[in-house]
C-alpha cells in the first residue's frame, strides 16, 4: 500500500530515476512517458493516485485483479514490464524538451533490441511523435517495429488527461491485449 511523500521527500525525488520492471522476452513492456516525482519518492511507476494506468491495465484484461504500484515487480509473471521514454523524474512531463525525449526514443530503442517484448506500449501520443519522429502517429498500433518488436501507443492514463475516459482507456488497453494474445498464439 502507498504511503504520501511528504513535500521533502517529493523535492528530493527530482531528477532521480526508478528501476525498470523488465525482463527478456516479456509480452508487453508499458512505457510511460517518465516518472513524476510522486513515483520517484516511492520507486514505483504510475504511483500518483489518480493515475488511471493500474485500472486501465486491469480493466483493459491484462491483470486478473487491480495491482498496486508496490505489486509492479509482479507484472513480470504474466509476461508486462513497465520502463520509461525518460528516466528521469520531473514534477510535469512538459519539463522535458524535445531533444530529451528524442534521446530517450534512442535509449529506449537500445533497451528493447536487448530485451525483445513481443510489443511495446508507448502511454502518450505527443511524447511517442517527438521520441521516434511521427508527428502525425495515432493511437492504436503502429506500422513501426523495433527490430521484431511491434509498437503500440495507448493514451496517457494520467487524470490530467480527461480527454480519455476510464472506459475508453480499458477498451484501448483490451484492444492491445487481444492483438498481444493474438501475437503470442501465432
Amino acid at each position: 500500500m502507498n504511503t504520501r511523500p511528504t513535500k521533502d521527500q517529493l523535492a528530493a525525488a527530482h531528477n532521480t530515476t526508478i528501476q525498470d520492471v523488465i525482463a527478456p522476452g516479456l509480452d508487453v513492456l508499458f512505457c510511460g512517458i517518465n516518472p513524476g516525482l510522486y513515483s520517484g519518492a516511492l520507486g514505483q511507476h504510475f504511483a500518483r493516485p489518480g493515475n488511471r494506468f493500474w485500472p486501465a491495465l486491469h480493466n483493459g484484461g491484462f491483470t486478473p485483479r487491480r495491482y498496486a504500484p508496490s505489486e509492479q515487480h509482479e507484472l513480470l509473471d504474466l509476461k508486462l514490464g513497465i520502463t520509461n521514454v525518460v528516466a528521469r523524474t520531473t514534477a510535469r512531463a512538459d519539463e522535458l524538451s524535445d531533444d530529451e525525449l528524442r534521446e530517450g526514443g534512442k535509449l529506449l530503442v537500445a533497451k528493447v533490441l536487448q530485451y525483445r517484448p513481443r510489443w511495446l506500449a508507448v502511454v502518450g501520443i505527443t511524447a511517442y511523435r517527438t521520441a521516434f519522429g511521427f508527428p502525425k502517429a495515432r493511437v492504436g498500433p503502429q506500422e513501426h517495429r523495433i527490430g521484431d518488436t511491434r509498437v503500440w501507443v495507448l493514451p496517457n492514463p494520467s487524470g490530467l488527461n480527461a480527454h480519455w475516459t476510464p472506459a475508453g482507456l480499458a477498451a484501448e488497453f483490451g484492444r492491445l491485449r487481444a492483438a498481444s494474445e493474438d501475437c503470442r498464439n501465432r
